[in-house]
Order: C-alpha cells, then structure tokens, then sequence
C-alpha cells in the first residue's frame, strides 16, 4: 500500500511539473495565434463595425493573462480590433483592440480611453507583458529612443517616433491624459514582475492615406 501512494505522490509530482512546464509555451501560442489572425484578415468594415461596440476601460481590473483566458480568446477570436501597431526594431506587430478587458488584452493593444482618435492628442494603449520575447506588448521592453511606431486603422498610417522610455508606478495614470497642441502616443505594460510598468512615448511625425504601399510595414 505505501509503495502504491509513493507510486501516485511520484506521477503527480511528474505532472504538476509538466504543467508548470509547459503552461507558458501553450499560452504563448495561444496569444500568438490569436494576434496573427486578427492583425492578417482585419478589414476596414470589421474596423468600422467595432468601433461601435462596447467596451470596458477599467484597466485596474484587467489581471495576468492565463492559458484559459488564452484559449477563451483563441476559440471566440471576436475582441473588437480596430486597427494595427507595429514596431519594426523590435518585432512587434499586433491588432489594435478597443477597450482593455480580458478578452482584448489577450489579442493585442487595447485603447485605455474610450475617445481616442489615431492621429490627435495622446493615443494609449496598455498591452500585457510575458515572458516570451515576441508575445504581446513584451518587445517594448527593448524599445529604444528614436525607433519608429506604426498605426492605422486602414484609411490612415500615422507613424510615431520614440522620445521617451521610462519605468513608472501602476498609479501614474497621468500619462494618459492628453497634452496642448501635442500629438502623440503611449504604450503600457508590466515591468519588475508587475510591481511597476514600461512607458513609451512618442511623438506623431507622418499621417499618411492607407495603401499597399504604406501598409506594407505591417506584413
């Protein structure tokens, strides 16, 4: 009898192991392939449709992304994408989703603010950090002065240069509010672990009209 619970304690070590293993590359995945789909087939009459619909931009509630949630994404894949963010230095290319809930921060960027325009006053977006280099808003971690940030929503290209990369406190929320005359944009996400977040910064320097040309830099 002992020999059969050390027999059972021994494969439930083994698996809870396995789990622990194997739960991040899963989820990577997951968010990967979720971003992927929405970021190739967006059309401009998706973006047109949800941008009308609702959304919740509580960011205090939003918590640490999980293999459900993942896979709750990646069988629904209806978040609400608006358009696309790239940032060629670091590999970053995601679906810009309105609002930051679950389901939407496990797709891509979402708008912290519900009157956000692309192009006008202070575009932020919160987006979750994970440990895989290429998941999410984990590449802003590399972001350096200077590199360039692209928008659209499909009838416009609006490109950002970087001009300021900070590690702040979870409670400037300051850093959305918008700023005379100043156009730019603001990404967030996780840095220490959570204990405080990344903040990138930059300033609009080109709005251009959507065509194969210049929406050639989002792939």
């Amino acid at each position: 009898m002992k020999k059969f619970w050390k027999i059972l304690l021994t494969l439930l070590v083994l698996v809870t192991a396995l789990a622990l293993i194997f739960n991040e590359p899963i989820k990577v995945q997951l968010v990967k392939q979720v971003s992927n789909s929405r970021v190739t087939n967006l059309t401009k009459d998706q973006v047109r449709q949800n941008k009308l619909r609702d959304a919740s931009f509580d960011f205090a509630k939003v918590k640490p992304i999980t293999v459900k949630q993942a896979a709750k994404a990646a069988l629904k894949n209806n978040a609400a994408a608006i358009g696309k963010i790239t940032i060629p230095s670091v590999g970053l290319k995601l679906p810009i989703v309105k609002g930051v809930d679950d389901t939407a921060l496990a797709t891509g960027g979402g708008t912290l603010k519900p009157d956000e325009k692309m192009g006008e006053g202070n575009y932020a977006l919160a987006g979750h950090y994970m440990t895989d280099k290429g998941a999410l808003f984990s590449p802003i971690a590399r972001v350096q002065i200077g590199d360039l940030i692209y928008i659209t929503d499909l009838k416009n290209v609006y490109t950002y240069k970087v001009d300021l990369k900070q590690v702040i406190s979870p409670r400037a929320t300051w850093t959305m509010n918008n700023q005379p005359g100043t156009k730019m944009i603001t990404l967030i996400t996780c840095a220490d672990g959570g204990a405080n977040r990344w903040l990138v910064q930059g300033s609009l320097v080109k709005a251009r009209v959507a065509n194969r040309s210049t929406l050639a830099v989002f792939g």
